[in-house]
């Protein structure tokens, strides 16, 4: 009889295992561990408070070191991995799969992750600095070097027996690569086609052509690949054709999951493997240098203002309505910005049609300009019994409303050729934008028309 899931929740376990380690029950708490897969462990560790950490990382068993490892976000284990010795490291790095390696020691201090290749034993070291060689968000940084490689002139008994003889296979496999002499990709086999086909049907009989990755493409773009044409593995070769390894479907969820978070992170100015339970002093330093940045926005937002201090002064009524016409930019310029770095992300807009997008964007602006400006302005007439102001921030809605979606629309577009995260800044200097232009024409318009 299959046996039933159970587990409890994250915070009941926390709750647990903590309440042990508090009350000094050592051996309980290591028991509670050992019933845990390493996914549970490493969400255990990311759920914990920094100091309580390595207390739990002690007690876990060190054959799953590497797995957990595997699981955790680059701040969590790089702080674990700082307080181990290089050697047991490097155990535990030389069981994990080579995308997961790599991108361990590259979120590392450069002399950290040098004691630990030198720790390593060469077939480790070598596969390691494979991926290393090339840039982190590219294919051959996150692909394994795993792929079964197989010589053309045999038959699918020759194979079989290899394959028994071997014992297992990598995880994923669903393709065997047949390469010449030279390790240039020649095409793949199924495995599902190998394994019904008859002991005596040469290989290249059952060669197909696999669609290969260059290992300089950026992983986005891999991801695409795989959406569209519903991979579960690819190979990856250089600029030569030989072939490097392989990517699978998991690697490709890693990536959308993390381009996600990063996404959702950097909206914020935070770092996309931000630690929540980070020490208060490195995380308000982190947190510092955005904030210092959007002081800076916000002060020039206040200049403007300022250069039309005499007309508040004798109109109090700009003061309140100053910043509606601003929220109104910011709150339609962010959903164009939101809407355009989405379609960036999935393939969807490029040269060809960024034009017509910012056109389009631009025409939404001027309509719901048009919207708004007659909304509000009906509404101030009525509330403050002047129709001339009622006018002006009409005018100025339309205004900002129109800037919005232009802002909105071509900063990603410009960001992105320029190499700056769209993400990342975006939003700081869109909402820039719709606070100065929103002020400017509301109270420059006020100044020309009521003073």
């Amino acid at each position: 009889m299959p046996n039933t899931f159970k587990a409890k929740s994250s915070n009941n376990q926390l709750h647990d295992i903590n309440e042990a380690l508090g009350s000094g029950q050592t051996e309980l708490a290591k028991e509670m561990l050992l019933q845990l897969q390493p996914g549970d462990l490493a969400l255990l560790l990311e759920s914990s408070r920094s100091r309580n950490r390595l207390d739990i990382w002690q007690l876990i068993s060190p054959d799953l070191y590497s797995d957990v490892l595997e699981e955790l976000s680059d701040d969590v284990r790089n702080g674990i991995i700082r307080k181990m010795l290089p050697e047991k490291v490097a155990d535990a790095l030389e069981e994990m799969d080579t995308d997961n390696l790599v991108d361990t020691l590259r979120g590392l201090p450069q002399e950290v992750a040098q004691d630990l290749l030198a720790a390593m034993d060469e077939q480790d070291r070598v596969r390691a600095e494979l991926g290393l060689s090339y840039g982190e968000e590219t294919a051959g940084f996150i692909m394994n070097t795993d792929a079964i490689m197989l010589r053309p002139g045999i038959n699918v008994d020759v194979i079989l027996r290899y394959l028994r003889l071997k014992g297992d296979m990598p995880e994923h496999t669903d393709t065997l690569y047949v390469v010449d002499r030279d390790d240039k990709l020649m095409g793949g086999v199924a495995l599902t086609r190998l394994v019904t086909s008859a002991t005596n049907t040469p290989i290249e009989s059952l060669i197909k052509d696999s669609e290969a990755i260059p290992a300089n493409m950026m992983d986005n773009e891999v991801a695409s690949l795989f959406e569209r044409y519903n991979w579960l593995s690819a190979p990856v070769v250089d600029e030569n054709n030989q072939l490097l390894g392989r990517i699978t479907i998991d690697d490709v969820v890693d990536i959308i999951r993390e381009d996600a978070e990063h996404s959702m992170m950097s909206m914020a100015g935070l770092d996309d493997e931000e630690d929540t339970f980070a020490p208060v002093v490195k995380s308000t330093q982190r947190r510092s240098i955005w904030l210092g940045v959007n002081l800076l926005t916000a002060l020039m937002a206040a200049a403007v203002s300022d250069l039309f201090e005499a007309t508040l002064s004798q109109l109090a009524v700009l003061a309140i309505l100053n910043t509606i016409v601003p929220s109104m930019g910011g709150v339609a310029g962010n959903q164009t910005l939101t809407l355009v770095i989405r379609g960036m992300a999935l393939g969807h807009v490029n040269s060809a049609n960024a034009r017509w997008l910012i056109s389009k964007e631009l025409a939404i602006g001027f309509l719901n300009g048009v919207i708004w400006s007659v909304l509000i302005a009906s509404v101030i007439a009525i509330w403050k019994q002047d129709l001339m102001l009622g006018a002006v921030i009409a005018f100025a809605m339309l205004i900002n409303m129109i800037a919005a979606g232009l802002a909105g629309a071509s900063l990603p577009i410009i960001m992105k050729k320029l190499k700056i995260d769209p993400a990342l800044a975006g939003s700081v200097i869109l909402t820039t934008i719709t606070d100065v232009v929103g002020i400017f024409a509301f109270l420059g318009s006020a100044t020309w028309l009521l003073i």
